[in-house]
């Protein structure tokens, strides 16, 4: 596949999933400004997401699914060969979240979150990696959390999921080390997205503090260059991690993180 160097990812197709915003959209318009064409899910209204992808001259289109739903993820992975005639780059990244302490943290919340953000990502690659290999070129790359390298309390299912991502994108590379398949995760630390300023609201009532204590006592605490990340920092780091440059990094776990994971 020829590619040019100001659009590399020219005729690649891309599927995302929770890309109708926050981290989602940011890595879908990175690739789609890389010249893939891009598949997108999600719970919110995809109409602006689809806009401003298409904006790059691109494809795009919005497939429904449940991705608590082991089948219903790998259909969606399949529905998207289907329409575009091929996968070649699949990003993992819906997530969603609960906070509370864990002698209270309810039974279906931990369920949700596991299938969500864990079992989802198994269904979508288990589902993909037979194209990928069989058109020899492929980009797994899984949204994690810096909460896959390190834990913080009253976030048990959110931790557990996100610290199995990393131990599924390990295993996932190293069964995929001898073909042109890759499989990688990105640590984000704290993002403002709709998730992040949800679990703001949250932890304001968990420790009976304003939103601003929070945010200032509470979440960037943990990141000392005391910044939110950009999401559009990930998105970029996506497209570097789908760039022959980076074909040989395999199994890793870039933490964008502002240094929290440095301590």
């Amino acid at each position: 596949m020829q590619l040019s160097q100001s659009r590399p990812l020219s005729g690649r197709v891309a599927a995302v999933t929770g890309s109708t915003g926050g981290i989602g959209r940011a890595v879908a318009e990175a690739l789609a400004r890389a010249g893939a064409d891009v598949a997108l899910n999600g719970f919110g209204d995809p109409a602006p997401a689809l806009a401003a992808i298409k904006a790059h001259g691109v494809r795009a289109r919005y497939f429904d699914a449940d991705l608590a739903d082991g089948a219903a993820a790998r259909g969606w992975v399949h529905a998207v060969e289907a329409d575009f005639g091929r996968l070649d780059i699949l990003v993992n990244n819906a997530g969603i979240q609960h906070v509370a302490p864990i002698e209270a943290f309810p039974d279906d919340r931990w369920d949700a979150i596991l299938a969500v953000n864990l079992s989802s990502n198994f269904h979508t690659i288990k589902a993909a990696v037979p194209g990928m290999r069989a058109r020899g070129w492929g980009r797994i790359i899984n949204i994690a959390s810096a909460h896959g390298l390190v834990a913080s309390p009253f976030k048990a299912a959110y931790v557990a999921a996100k610290h199995g991502v990393l131990g599924l994108t390990k295993t996932v590379a190293l069964e995929l080390a001898e073909t042109p398949l890759t499989a990688n995760a990105i640590c984000p630390g704290f993002v403002k997205t709709p998730l992040v300023e949800g679990q703001i609201a949250d932890q304001a009532r968990v420790h009976g503090m304003s939103e601003e204590q929070v945010v200032r006592e509470v979440i960037l605490a943990s990141q000392p260059s005391r910044r939110f990340i950009e999401a559009d920092h990930v998105g970029e780091t996506a497209v570097f991690l789908c760039s022959e440059a980076a074909s040989g990094i395999t199994g890793a776990a870039l933490a964008i993180d502002g240094g929290w994971t440095a301590r």
